[in-house]
């Protein structure tokens, strides 16, 4: 079977003020996970979050980047994605303690936890918001964020099963007023969608099929992609920051300084003549 691309769609609805959006991840999402031997509830997670920093950078009106983090005193004490106005990508993970493949409670796995949401213009100030993680899903603690970030409602849905991660998004513009009507319509139609379809059909006919009652309109899509973003020279760069006396003296036991990248695991070496 041919699986969607790594894409994400907007679109909007002019006659009802809302707007849209969905993204269908598996090459992506298996190159952020590949080799870091994450439990199979930190797989899904981080396809949710993956999802998640992707329609939330799609919502962004400059260039600029964006991260998700969730920390917590749980076994999954940290999680992360950073993303990028055009779609860029990484992820990371941090655990302690076993996880049963077959945990889904997102308490449970968190603990007591935030959600932290920072947004970086490449010109402009940067803006970080904070809010409370105790919910039942991921996709409940955006809902929250934009709750009381932008005070618009909006309904978030995030899947991922290890192999591929989607997600879908609906906001009511300003323009609606308070009238919701039309927004129940479209979230009660959006949430008919089941995973394995995002997982499977390509993203014009979930639209279709969603939506082939309304007037909507569908923008091109966009190209989603892991980045990391690490090279020899960044790493040689954070190594300036240790002290020359650490320096000679790994080296002198070990004979070289290798460092590994936390997203991709790229290893890089360095002897002497490097530093």
């Amino acid at each position: 079977m041919t699986y969607p691309t790594d894409q994400l769609f907007r679109y909007t609805f002019s006659e009802q003020d809302v707007r849209g959006e969905l993204v269908q991840l598996s090459s992506s999402y298996q190159r952020m996970i590949q080799g870091h031997n994450y439990p199979a509830p930190v797989q899904r997670l981080l396809g949710e979050l993956m999802s998640a920093t992707a329609l939330l950078s799609a919502t962004l009106k400059f260039e600029g980047h964006i991260s998700l983090q969730v920390q917590g005193d749980g076994p999954i004490n940290f999680i992360a994605v950073n993303g990028s106005h055009d779609q860029d990508l990484r992820g990371l993970a941090r655990v302690r303690g076993t996880i049963a493949d077959d945990n889904n409670d997102f308490r449970a796995l968190f603990g007591k936890a935030v959600m932290i949401i920072t947004i970086t213009p490449d010109d402009g100030e940067r803006y970080q918001g904070v809010v409370d993680a105790d919910a039942e899903s991921l996709a409940q603690v955006i809902e929250r964020y934009f709750a009381q970030s932008e005070q618009l409602h909006t309904r978030v849905w995030l899947h991922a099963d290890g192999e591929h991660a989607a997600g879908m998004f609906l906001q009511v513009l300003p323009a609606a007023g308070h009238d919701l009507t039309a927004f129940e319509h479209l979230e009660t139609l959006t949430g008919s969608m089941t995973a394995h379809e995002l997982y499977t059909l390509p993203g014009l006919e979930v639209l279709h099929r969603l939506y082939h009652q309304e007037q909507v309109e569908v923008y091109s899509p966009q190209q989603v992609s892991f980045h990391c973003g690490c090279s020899r020279e960044r790493t040689l760069e954070s190594l300036a920051a240790v002290h020359p006396d650490e320096l000679r003296q790994i080296l002198a036991e070990d004979g070289e300084i290798v460092m590994t990248c936390d997203y991709c695991l790229a290893e890089y070496r360095f002897r002497e003549n490097d530093l």
